[in-house]
């Protein structure tokens, strides 16, 4: 029989007998046929098409919208938790073909699985706009790795696993910009600027989806397109500008988050130029069609009623004509139960038809596929994460929340060196103020595995030989006769990043604010401001520590005090790595990602969204409290040699542009080298100048660097509205390299355009 198969399978012919060639023949018949089945798992091995990964991701998609009833299809919008009722579970599943859904979660700097003291704990690092003040990509892109894994661990953990809903995809990063310091949702920002912001939205991006070439180890789902800057009225609010700074400014990290790999975006509360942005016709011109925006496109919880609220934007007539118009932009998952019968009702009256839902819901299933959660686990590499440590845990996650809070601490004065602090030299220190003793939680941040306050991490750095003399505030003087029985005193103040409470909504103190809230003051609370008076009338050698989530104008502190250290609030390692700054064994290199102005007369009504009024670092014409890109240092840094690879530059053309950094004191330390640009000779208005580079660079005392930048053409283009296309002029172009945008060390000029 083996010779007689051989030669079918060859091509030969024996022959011995008809009997014996029958019964061979059969055989064969039967093991081709076996061979053939083998070779077809999607006719055979595989109930749907959808189920076979083999296929793309398009037909992938197209096998499971064909499969859907036209309840099911609507039943699918719906995301995974909503307001006004609802099926509830997790969106869009389809159990009767297999398919379990997703839930969507939070984690702007940590995941979030519930708040402190009962949620589960993850790795907790600093408030997004502490994270900005880093400076550091690298670092940042770090962190939402750590966030990304743990994304994978405990959704695939038995022990958190939730009944098996998976929550892969993650509302992060927030790409709004911070255009005003009053905005109540300021620390979910990474700051005033486009590039810095887009730039740290990219590597936050990149962190969260991982580096295979096929799946993706959680989603990034970017927050709140677009122009989501102030939380009063916000439900009806306009935020109006022109197609430049859509262009140029507010669009830009999200833009750059896309370029990154990001596919899925929270459409804003608020509209643009007066139409809601759950129906603004640029989240399909823009996004879908130029960016290639094909995934998750949300609304925000309540963002339907909102569009026909009287009280809100009182835009469409009823439900079903906002839902419509939703769809019809590219929205494809609603945060609010009402959507399902809005929808059914609007294709009852033709005001949408099944074939556009059938387009957008496209995108809710692709996510499904890069997530790996319509394959065996077995192809899909990042199932393997899960059982062993808690990621919280492990030493290498506590270390990097150490890194990264260290990294965010900035350093605003330091006279007469009074930092860092010298141990031997201290037999006592008083430790004071209202945020001396805790670590705040925040509202998009998870609960942490444990908590160093400032306290924690001043009385571990000093041990048992150093007398620690603390007072939660002056009730019967304790804090001034903790500073005068002190050889220093620190005073740690700042704002609550939930107004003193974990529930949403409520008051906050003019000086506070929280999502719902918009600041309408930028002083200190009075108590606040008088215990660093009296403190430092009681020991001059007082060391303020602001740790707050927003600017403030501390200028009586910054004309009297000798140092104060701006940190953000919420990392679990807050204490350790604030002492580790104060006692120098971590020499301080954050940077401020916003402008802080002296007085609320330096700011633009709170609704005016046309920056070129005076608002951030590229129009404001005042004298700055502290500029954008600000920060000191225990050493100091020289600059020379700022060359451009050419002095000219074609309308497609790039550069490099290199400069010599040199650590001149006698620490080692960290500098960030950024780079703006001021337009000589532009027909259009500008900004002052604008960042184009940055690089936060290691440097051992004495030690030179070169750093260099990547620039191009396309980098100074504007956008032109009435030919709608990017256009390079030909003019000078002043490169400028410094510590801040107020600390110009060299510049050069060239040329662009020709």
């Amino acid at each position: 029989m083996k010779v007689l198969l051989q030669a079918f399978l060859t091509g030969g012919i024996i022959v011995r007998s008809v009997a014996v060639w029958l019964g061979a023949l059969s055989f064969v018949s039967c093991l081709i046929l076996g061979i053939a089945i083998a070779q077809t798992p999607s006719q055979n091995q595989y109930q749907y098409p959808f189920q076979n990964p083999n296929l793309s991701i398009e037909e992938r998609v197209t096998s499971i919208i064909s499969l859907l009833t036209p309840e099911e299809k609507v039943d699918v919008l719906g995301a995974n938790y909503y307001l006004g009722g609802g099926r509830g579970g997790p969106g869009p599943t389809v159990t009767r073909l297999g398919i379990h859904g997703y839930n969507q979660g939070e984690g702007l700097h940590g995941l979030s699985r519930g708040k402190p003291p009962n949620g589960t704990a993850t790795t907790t690092f600093p408030q997004s706009i502490g994270l900005g003040e880093t400076w550091d990509a690298d670092i940042i892109q770090k962190a939402a790795a750590v966030e990304g894994y743990e994304a994978r661990w405990f959704n695939q953990t038995a022990k958190y696993s939730r009944g098996g809903s998976q929550s892969l995809i993650v509302r992060a990063p927030n790409s709004d910009l911070g255009r005003d310091i009053r905005w109540g949702r300021n620390e979910e920002c990474y700051g005033e600027d486009a590039y810095l912001n887009g730039t740290l939205t990219a590597a936050f991006v990149r962190g969260l989806q991982g580096n295979d070439r096929k799946y993706w180890q959680s989603a990034a789902l970017l927050k709140h397109f677009l122009a989501n800057s102030n939380e009063k009225g916000r439900m009806g609010s306009s935020s109006n500008f022109d197609e430049r700074l859509l262009r140029e400014y507010y669009s830009v990290p999200f833009r750059m988050g896309v370029e990154a790999g990001a596919r899925s975006y929270m459409a804003a509360y608020n509209g643009m130029n007066g139409i809601p942005m759950t129906a603004q016709p640029i989240i399909k011109d823009i996004t879908i069609k130029e960016w290639g925006v094909d995934e998750i496109i949300t609304t925000d919880a309540g963002s339907l009623q909102a569009m026909v609220d009287a009280r809100a934007h009182n835009y469409f007539p009823d439900l079903p004509t906002a839902a419509a118009g939703a769809i019809k932009v590219g929205i494809n998952q609603f945060l609010d139960g009402i959507y399902k019968n809005a929808v059914t009702q609007a294709l009852q009256k033709n005001l949408i038809t099944m074939a556009e839902i059938e387009q957008v819901e496209r995108g809710s299933f692709r996510v499904m596929i890069k997530l790996g959660m319509l394959d065996p686990p077995e192809m899909v590499p990042y199932t393997q994460i899960k059982d062993g440590p808690e990621p919280p845990t492990r030493e290498e996650n506590k270390l990097l929340a150490r890194q990264v809070t260290q990294e965010s601490i900035v350093l605003l004065k330091n006279q007469n060196n009074l930092l860092p602090l010298d141990k031997s030299k201290l037999k006592s220190i008083a430790v004071v103020g209202q945020r001396s003793n805790d670590v705040a939680w925040d509202w998009y941040s998870g609960a942490y595995p444990y908590a160093i306050t400032p306290l924690d991490g001043i009385k571990s750095k000093v041990g048992s030989g150093i007398k620690v003399n603390f007072a939660l505030n002056n009730d019967n003087n304790a804090a001034v006769d903790a500073a005068k029985a002190s050889d220093v005193a620190i005073v740690v103040i700042g704002n609550h990043p939930t107004c003193e409470t974990m529930k949403f909504g409520g008051q906050c103190d003019p000086s506070e604010g929280k999502e719902s809230i918009d600041r309408t003051s930028i002083d200190l609370q009075p108590a606040q401001e008088q215990l660093i008076k009296d403190v430092f009338k009681a020991n001059p050698k007082t060391i303020v520590v602001l740790k707050a989530s927003f600017p403030f104008a501390i200028n009586w502190a910054q004309e009297n005090v000798p140092a104060i250290v701006h940190m953000a609030h919420n990392s679990q390692e807050e204490g350790n790595a604030l002492a580790d700054v104060l006692f120098g064994d971590y020499n301080p290199a954050g940077r401020l990602d916003q402008t802080w102005v002296k007085s609320l007369n330096d700011l633009p009504p709170m609704m005016d969204y046309n920056i070129r009024n005076g608002r951030t670092y590229m129009y404001f014409k005042g004298q700055p409290l502290y500029p954008f890109g600000y920060g000191l240092s225990y050493t100091t840094f020289a600059y020379s040699n700022l060359r451009p690879s050419s002095s000219r530059m074609t309308k497609d053309g790039q550069m490099n542009v290199t400069v010599s950094v040199r650590n001149t004191g006698k620490r080692d330390g960290q500098e960030v080298v950024q780079l703006y640009v001021a337009h000589m000779g532009s027909k259009v208005e500008r900004p002052i100048k604008e960042l184009k580079g940055f690089q936060r660079v290691a440097l051992k005392a004495g030690e030179s660097k070169i750093v260099m930048f990547p620039l191009k053409a396309k980098d100074l283009a504007y956008w032109d509205e009435q030919r709608k296309q990017w256009v390079v002029e030909d003019e000078s172009v002043n490169l400028m390299v410094g510590g801040s945008s107020a600390d110009v060390k060299v510049q050069q000029t060239i040329r662009t355009g020709l």
